[in-house]
């Protein structure tokens, strides 16, 4: 089987680029391990799937290449997107700091990139053994036995974030495989977790979101902060955290909390 286009991870940026692709008059298969896809895309934004930002710009992205990011957010911007979720008639509000997330489930916007895809002539298909560059291409082994040819490969199996839905390291392996550098992967996005005495201490606060401003090094952000029974949660220590390295601190500044609250929580905290 013989494809213009095969796309790997049929996650947000695999499904929107195959839709892209297929409309562009081009032959698109995307293949992905999970069940279903945009698994991510179902669980993000608490269900409600915050799926662009106004305020976007390559200020907002971290990269050890700054420059990474600009041509693709001048090519797509936010707005862009928007317009696709407008004319799929998705109702959406907007939150604090420009955050825009679906009034109903996230599960409109995966039906809405399927349809996009669907309308592009792009078919979904499973996992991959193996790739290997060819002449004049690249050919894949799928678990089927099925041995497919296509021009372009694209690797958008995102990474490790969440095991349990289906993410593997699968991406990185096959980098590797053709001598692509890797930069050091870590966590990023993610709340923070407490362990003994201190957890126990703040267990009574689970639940509780105010206002903070939490900062490491020199940069810092004013946004919810969220108790949870592990730990800390919420919109600035999920920020926060693509900055934190190991042994470092991390300042919640309680004034600030105190000035911008109002009940016992922020006389707690």
């Amino acid at each position: 089987m013989t494809w213009d286009v095969v796309v790997i991870g049929a996650g947000a940026a695999g499904m929107l680029c195959a839709a892209v692709a297929g409309r562009r008059g081009r032959k698109v298969l995307v293949l992905e391990t999970a069940k279903a896809p945009g698994e991510k895309i179902r669980i993000s934004g608490g269900g409600r799937c915050n799926f662009t930002n106004r305020h976007a710009s390559p200020a907002q992205f971290l990269s050890a290449n700054p420059h990474f990011c600009i041509s693709a957010l001048s090519r797509y911007t936010q707005n862009d997107f928007i317009a696709l979720v407008d004319r799929y008639g998705i109702r959406w509000h907007e939150k604090t700091l420009g955050q825009l997330f679906c009034d109903g489930s996230a599960v409109q916007i995966v039906d809405m990139l399927l349809a996009e895809m669907k309308e592009a002539g792009v078919r979904l298909n499973a996992k991959v053994q193996y790739v290997e560059k060819t002449e004049p291409g690249i050919t894949l082994q799928l678990s089927s036995g099925d041995i497919l040819e296509c021009s372009a490969l694209v690797v958008a199996t995102g990474g490790k974030s969440i095991p349990k839905m289906g993410a593997t390291d699968f991406g990185y392996r096959l980098a590797e495989q053709f001598g692509v550098r890797l930069t050091q992967t870590r966590p990023a996005l993610v709340p923070l977790t407490f362990d003994g005495e201190l957890l126990e201490q703040l267990s009574a606060l689970s639940g509780v979101a105010v206002p903070a401003r939490v900062r490491c090094g020199k940069v810092s952000f004013d946004e919810a902060l969220l108790f949870t029974h592990r730990g800390l949660s919420g919109p600035a220590i999920l920020q926060i955290s693509s900055y934190w390295r190991e042994g470092e601190e991390i300042v919640i500044d309680p004034e600030f909390v105190v000035r911008d609250s109002t009940g016992p929580a922020a006389s707690a905290l």
